[in-house]
């Protein structure tokens, strides 16, 4: 047996998808208003490239001698790359900094502006990294870094 009322059936029969059309729309507005709709864009961007707007690209390459590493960084100048090497890990470094000063003489204005950026990855390789064996060069915006790999001694077991 049911616990509704006649006059509760009736309400539940009045009940259109309409009454929801206000909601959705507002919803609707929500979602595609600018805040809101630059915040989604960001993350699809974001989740579309491996690597967010200025981050560094850097591609691993393992040959049967050797890691290759490979960074793309056009415009950036070799006295702003840094390379530091700890036992398993390489990381590249670059910092850029500008100093602009302005000076007018006639208003006795004087203006001064410094910016500073920079950026970094760090390399995860599965093996110890000989710092005197790596070798890198930077031509026309490439950085090539070329770590050999280290074969240990080879020791035979008796019976």
């Amino acid at each position: 047996m049911s616990s509704m009322t006649p006059s509760d059936e009736n309400n539940n029969k009045k009940f259109k998808p309409d009454q929801f059309k206000d909601f959705f729309r507002s919803m609707n507005d929500l979602f595609h208003e600018k805040p809101v709709k630059g915040f989604l864009q960001s993350m699809d961007e974001f989740f579309n490239s491996p690597f967010p707007s200025g981050g560094l690209p850097v591609q691993v390459r393992e040959t049967e001698d050797e890691y290759i590493i490979s960074a793309e960084l056009p415009g950036v100048k070799k006295e702003q790359i840094h390379l530091n090497i700890l036992p398993n890990q390489l990381t590249i470094s670059i910092e850029n900094k500008e100093m602009e000063t302005k000076e007018d003489h006639a208003n006795h204005l004087f203006q001064k502006r410094v910016s500073q950026q920079r950026l970094s990855r760090t390399i995860s390789l599965p093996v110890v990294i000989n710092e005197r064996l790596v070798k890198a060069s930077y031509r026309d915006g490439l950085l090539t870094i070329r770590i050999p790999l280290v074969k240990g001694k080879t020791i035979n077991i008796e019976d």
